[in-house]
């Protein structure tokens, strides 16, 4: 319920476990003086915002009204018939049904797609897409053809950070540690004729 406030969040979900969660249905006649008691303890009990006396834990009728107008305008109820002495007909929605709750899944769900794509564009972090690079390349210093095993290859960077390379599967080569010191960050052509 990424939209609501503390009393609204409490209202609902007393109004999904006295309808949909216990009785197996989305409807449910709501009284707003009946959800006064015992929905919520106001923490105000014994003020005029709260309940009549000390005693009385009573949430105000304003608090209940503008809660379940909050939960209207986000639409996690809807209203679906007219009072009467029981009480409105309203409609429980599920949180897969609540507009509010669809846009921010979806939101999260583009936002973990977007960071998943980073991590398996980052072959130089990303320890499972260095193994990549290193079997791509045979475990072989792709300067020296030096053979290599899993605890003596790094990885060099084919255009270096600081000239504009990334860590692309692309950028990056399987290489000793003497080829990489040496190299540093110049560019390969440099370092290949100086060798």
């Amino acid at each position: 319920m990424p939209e609501t406030k503390p009393y609204e969040i409490a209202i609902y979900l007393h109004l999904l476990r006295h309808s949909v969660i216990e009785r197996g249905v989305p409807y449910m006649r709501i009284s707003r003086r009946g959800l006064q008691d015992g929905v919520v303890r106001s923490a105000y009990t014994g003020s005029t915002s709260g309940g009549k006396t000390a005693d009385s834990a009573t949430t105000s009728f304003k608090t209940v009204r503008l809660a379940l107008e909050g939960l209207e305008a986000i639409g996690a109820i809807r209203q679906e018939g007219e009072p009467n002495r029981e009480g409105t007909l309203y409609r429980i929605l599920l949180p897969e049904e609540i507009e509010a709750c669809i846009q921010r899944r979806q939101a999260m769900e583009d936002q973990d797609i977007s960071e998943a794509s980073e991590q398996e564009a980052d072959f130089y972090n990303v320890r499972e897409n260095r193994l990549k690079i290193y079997e791509r390349d045979g475990y072989v210093c792709q300067y020296c053809s030096k053979q290599l095993t899993q605890l003596t290859a790094t990885l060099d960077h084919v255009t270096a950070v600081h000239a504009g390379g990334d860590n692309s599967a692309e950028n990056l080569v399987t290489a000793c540690l003497q080829c990489n010191s040496k190299k540093t960050g110049r560019p390969v052509g440099d370092f290949l004729t100086e060798r």
